[in-house]
């Protein structure tokens, strides 16, 4: 039967494995279809969809690289980036082919075996769209469909290329550009179609998820997340579950302003058994729940995942994970369908790890929750209500409603973020890149919402945001923020093993037939664990940090293992309080290789010294400066303390001269380097008064340079766990 049904995908895998074998790149992404993508594990030495597969398993079957001989990987090939920033990519690979995207939402394609660039693809994003992104200009990936590959763009473009020639097919605007939405996810390819979401929450839109006809753009579909500011339908397959269910769980409020949030900009899988689309909703806009709706409702569909019929978006069904949402956690983060044994039962399900906290097992036919724990610290809530699967909130928590601060673990960055996580299906392990960083919410006293690109519109003070207040302070602060990678037991709901890092960023991982699991660093390590116990077997040392996931894939016989470097993000931009990191000038893909004989010349990018001047800054304008620097935290660093993937403020030569620093803050002269002017948004003395806090700072920073032994600020600690950290065992 199985040959009848598929003899097609059969005869044509027969040509593949004869072209592949001879390792020769064929080109043959013309003859990607839905037969060969949901029959994707069947061609290991490929990784033709974001996750290796339509489960999304960040698994390879491919075992040539093993427990026992990893020690003798060596870096192949290596291809470099046009640009710096994140790298959050995780390449395909098709008949010989390497589809990768970087930052920017550029696009390559490299010989897989050699490294040979094929072409590059600029979409020429106009840098100002930059300030619309949250968190940095990243890209997730791409997807790959009948001789094409897509791709999603900053300024919310969804476009389809020519995966032979490079040259665009065809481009379609899926957002409103008068309104602050960015793309940063990976499309999915789905029976002809072409899924995108978008992002944007923070600023202040209203998320939905948009089908697209894979050969000439057309939409086929569209479902929005929340309910429509105007109470009225959209023409959107989404009106009649949003009028039936949706609309009675908002409150009157800020929504009605911002859009309400709940973009869908990362996780999207295709559940071939069950015929659905399975979609992870984001967090409310603004985020706290009182100014968002009154306090009222579980504002529906945030913080849930989404059940979608994919050729006509209509609903299934949805599980909230957050309801009534107001910290930023997000349902967005990736997802892996499997089957599991509970109580001798075999169930079809979803593992999910969410910013929350914690690890959800939900069935995937009804959307019921099947079982949850906490896979890190988690003290908004005690546990997960079976009966109901709602969570139980502590006192406290709910910072807007209390009207006092609240500092949560996880917080806003997530205990598990975009980060791929993988499943094993030999150890039955899901191995999961977990974060524990604090974060305090604080209610405003009046909440402004300032539409426009750039304009942050969260509706809470913080002084996580605030930062440290000297080095010393960073120093503390970076010591009590850490990162781990997990080794999770999804079935009895516990972790098995643990490798502790020393800096809060943990990237992607990778796991093979090979008892190997794969994860890069934000001190520029790639290294390799056995998947059974833990245990390092493999490090390589490069000169930039790695957060995107890797992947693995096969010619002529040789195995290789791929990961891109280019330290950015969330954790790179917002967190002053990392260890150890290591920048880029530019973003790389690397792949290493049994017998590889590449080199490697390294590109790190090091600090400037920070500025010196006489000139002593007004108090006061320091003071003014101060508030206003919220306006730039989002990518300079909290308290003006910068991972340099973003210039340093204090160490700019621009700080030191009042009409040079106009001419980047309200004139632009940047811009062609993703500097926006702020013209319009600030005036020319508000500008200035930015200055004269970071003035303050580098005098501050200087003077910590000279004495380390400052004090930790007992203000600044208010602001982080108190729990010490375990050993560092990577």
């Amino acid at each position: 039967m199985f040959y009848k049904k598929n003899n097609k995908f059969l005869l044509f895998l027969v040509g593949t494995a004869l072209s592949t074998a001879l390792g020769v790149p064929v080109a043959l992404a013309a003859s990607l279809n839905e037969a060969r993508l949901s029959n994707a594990t069947q061609e290991p030495q490929n990784w033709m969809t974001h996750g290796g597969g339509y489960n999304e398993l960040h698994y390879s079957a491919l075992g040539k690289i093993n427990a026992d001989n990893v020690n003798e990987l060596k870096l192949a090939w290596t291809g470099d980036f046009a640009d710096g920033r994140g790298q959050e990519s995780t390449p395909l690979v098709v008949d010989g082919v390497m589809y990768v995207s970087s930052s920017w939402s550029k696009v390559y394609a490299y010989e897989a075996a050699t490294g040979k660039e094929l072409w590059r693809y600029d979409p020429q994003v106009n840098p100002e769209k930059a300030q619309n992104a949250c968190c940095d200009v990243v890209n997730r990936g791409l997807a790959a469909w009948n001789g094409k590959i897509y791709v999603g763009t900053i300024d919310g473009r969804l476009e389809a290329i020519d995966a032979k020639s490079g040259k665009l097919v065809w481009s379609k605007q899926t957002t409103d550009l008068s309104k602050p939405y960015s793309i940063t996810g990976a499309p999915r390819a789905v029976k002809g179609k072409i899924l995108i979401g978008n992002g944007g929450a923070e600023m202040g839109v209203r998320g939905y998820i948009s089908a697209y006809d894979a050969e000439t753009g057309n939409k086929v579909w569209r479902f929005y997340t929340t309910p429509n500011p105007e109470n009225k339908p959209d023409g959107e397959i989404s009106d009649k579950i949003l009028m039936d269910t949706v609309y009675g769980t908002w409150g009157d409020g800020a929504w009605r302003r911002t859009g309400g949030g709940g973009t869908v900009w990362d996780s999207i899988v295709y559940d071939a058994e069950f015929d659905q689309v399975l979609i992870g909703v984001g967090n409310g806009s603004p985020w706290s729940y009182k100014e968002r709706s009154g306090g009222v409702g579980d504002n529906l569909f945030l913080g849930s995942i989404l059940a979608l019929d994919p050729d006509t978006g209509a609903y299934k069904w949805h599980y909230q994970e957050t309801p009534a949402e107001a910290w930023d956690f997000t349902s967005t983060q990736p997802m892996i369908l499997t089957d599991i044994n509970i109580h001798g039962e075999e169930r079809k399900v979803i593992l999910h790890a969410p910013k929350n906290g914690f690890f959800y097992v939900i069935d995937r036919k009804s959307g019921k929750l099947v079982s949850a724990e906490k896979y890190a610290t988690a003290n908004w809530a005690s546990r997960i209500d079976k009966a109901t699967g709602r969570p139980v909130v502590m006192p406290g928590a709910r910072y807007d409603l209390v009207n006092k601060p609240f500092l949560a673990m996880p917080g806003a960055f997530g205990a598990h973020n975009w980060h791929p996580m993988a499943l094993n299906p030999k150890t039955g392990l899901t191995y999961i890149p977990i974060q524990e960083l604090a974060w305090e919410y604080k209610s405003v006293d009046k909440f402004n919402y300032a539409p426009g690109d750039g304009n942050w519109n969260v509706a809470i003070h913080s002084a996580t945001v605030e930062g440290p207040k000297s080095e010393a302070d960073r120093e503390v602060l970076a010591k009590q923020s850490r990162g781990a990678l997990i080794a999770w037991d999804a079935e009895n709901q516990k972790e098995v093993w643990r490798v502790q890092h020393k800096n809060v960023s943990s990237a992607g991982v990778l796991t093979t037939a090979g008892n190997l699991v794969f994860q890069g660093t934000a001190d520029g390590r790639f290294v390799a664990y056995r998947a059974d116990n833990g245990q390092k077997v493999w490090s390589w040392q490069g000169s930039d940090g790695i957060i995107a996931g890797a992947m693995s894939y096969e010619v002529a016989g040789q195995q290789y293992i791929a990961v891109l470097s280019g330290y950015g993000g969330a954790n790179a931009l917002h967190v002053p309080f990392s260890e150890g990191t290591k920048v880029g000038t530019n973003g790389r893909v690397l792949v290493f290789s049994l017998n590889g004989q590449g080199t490697f010349t390294s590109n790190e990018k090091l600090k400037a010294p920070v500025v010196s001047v006489a000139e002593k800054p007004d108090p006061a304008a320091v003071k003014r400066g101060q508030a206003l620097y919220e306006h730039c935290a989002a990518c300079h660093g909290f308290g003006t303390y910068s991972n340099n993937v973003i210039p340093d403020l204090r160490r700019s030569m621009f700080l030191t001269e009042k009409n040079a620093w106009k001419a980047v803050v309200i004139d632009g002269v940047l811009l062609p380097r993703g500097m926006p002017s702020w013209k319009g948004r600030l005036s020319e003395d508000e500008a200035q008064d930015i200055r004269a806090f970071i003035l303050d700072r580098a005098a501050q920073q200087k003077a910590d340079e000279v004495a380390m032994s400052a004090p930790a600020n007992a203000e600044t600690m208010k602001t982080v766990q108190q729990a010490k950290p375990g050993p560092v065992s990577n």
